[in-house]
């Protein structure tokens, strides 16, 4: 792009934005998300997909099911797909790829055992740890432990796989539509037009009444453009200390569970919304189990619940594989769980206010996120728990 809007355009799609500047944007948004309504999760609009595809092979009926298209969960994760493909679109690295059989196997796989880890502790990485945790439920914290071994667990199945296995990954790889370097501005304005098409979308949702729905599709579009733009990741939050020693999006996760944290303590605080809102009843079991199952499958996949959407936006088909088999994990993990009681058997409900004080529960969940982000600063400089 060229003119007097270069710079500025050049400064939001040309180079990556920082990532503990994402990871505060992110946590801001979480917190006026919740205050408008809930706060973000994955894991359920997943679900809601799933139930939608069982229910047209006739596998459930589900009279109450609400159409993706109408349920917030849904849209917000649409809305992270597209401001994700939207976003790769403007800064020209959208690419149609198509990793080799055995990664695609892993994607499906890995996201088969979160859609499953989600169910266990209520909710995926972001509304299981993230969005929990910032709610001052136990169950987060609990999902964190568990997230961190599985991420330890599936690095190791990974660099063993590279050892002995290696041919399971390898070769078979595809690109398509990359941008060539005699067609520097086709993306762009694909992406210009897939906004402009999103505002339409926008005003026809509030022309119909639906005024509610449309402002979780713009906040699913605003979590996506952030997430692809800083390539900000929570897998790689809990990975990459592991294997890299890398510690950059270790201190941006904390920084913004912080940040999160101390909103949603002012909106409960102030009771602007309830305090029982998003403390769930994982605490024990549920949590740490699914935060294990959770942890290796996004290791595999190599996306979590926002990973994975806002990288199937830009056009990863492994993702794509993640997404669908999430879906349908997830919804039938649930059925299971309904069905045979474990639902109520997964842990308590644990509102660390009512156990520690307000002060006490802040302060835990901020010494939590501090020694978190100096434990693995500490490991970037010594190499101590990488594996690379």
């Amino acid at each position: 792009m060229t003119g007097s809007f270069a710079p500025q355009y050049a400064a939001l799609f040309g180079r990556p934005w920082i990532v503990w500047g994402a990871g505060v944007l992110v946590a801001t948004l979480n917190v006026f998300l919740f205050a408008f309504d809930r706060p973000w999760t994955a894991s359920d609009g997943m679900r809601n997909w799933g139930d939608w595809m069982l229910t047209a092979l006739g596998a459930v009926r589900r009279p109450d099911l609400l159409p993706p298209w109408l349920y917030s969960g849904s849209l917000l994760n649409a809305g992270v797909i597209v401001g994700g493909a939207i976003a790769a679109l403007l800064s020209r690295e959208f690419a149609i790829r198509v990793p080799a059989r055995g990664e695609l196997v892993k994607g499906g796989v890995g996201g088969l055992l979160m859609g499953v880890g989600a169910v266990l502790a209520f909710g995926c990485n972001i509304g299981g740890f993230f969005s929990a945790t910032s709610a001052l439920s136990l169950s987060g914290l609990g999902m964190m432990l568990g997230l961190g071994a599985g991420a330890f667990l599936g690095l190791r199945y990974l660099l063993w796989e590279v050892a002995h296995r290696p041919r399971w990954s390898r070769g078979g790889g595809r690109i398509y539509l990359q941008t060539a370097d005699d067609a520097p501005g086709r993306q762009p304005w694909a992406g210009v037009i897939a906004l402009v098409l999103v505002a339409a979308v926008l005003v026809a949702y509030a022309r119909a009444g639906y005024g509610t729905q449309s402002v979780f599709l713009l906040f699913g579009g605003a979590f996506g453009v952030i997430f692809q733009r800083s390539r900000f990741c929570l897998v790689r939050a809990f990975r990459e200390p592991f294997m890299s020693g890398d510690a950059e999006h270790t201190r941006a996760a904390a920084l913004a569970l912080v940040v999160s944290t101390l909103g949603f303590t002012i909106l409960k605080f102030g009771d602007l919304k309830d305090k029982s809102e998003w403390v769930f009843p994982a605490a024990g079991l549920g949590s740490l189990a699914g935060g294990l199952a959770f942890g290796v499958g996004m290791t595999l996949a190599g996306g979590c619940g926002a990973g994975s959407l806002w990288r199937a936006g830009e056009g990863q088909v492994k993702l794509w594989a993640a997404v669908a088999c999430f879906a349908a994990g997830a919804s039938l993990a649930r059925l299971v769980a309904a069905q045979t009681g474990l639902l109520g058997k997964l842990g308590a409900a644990v509102f660390l206010p009512s156990s520690l004080g307000w002060g006490g529960a802040i302060v835990l969940i901020v010494a939590i996120a501090l020694g978190w982000a100096m434990l693995a600063t500490w490991n970037e400089s010594t190499g101590r728990f990488s594996a690379v």
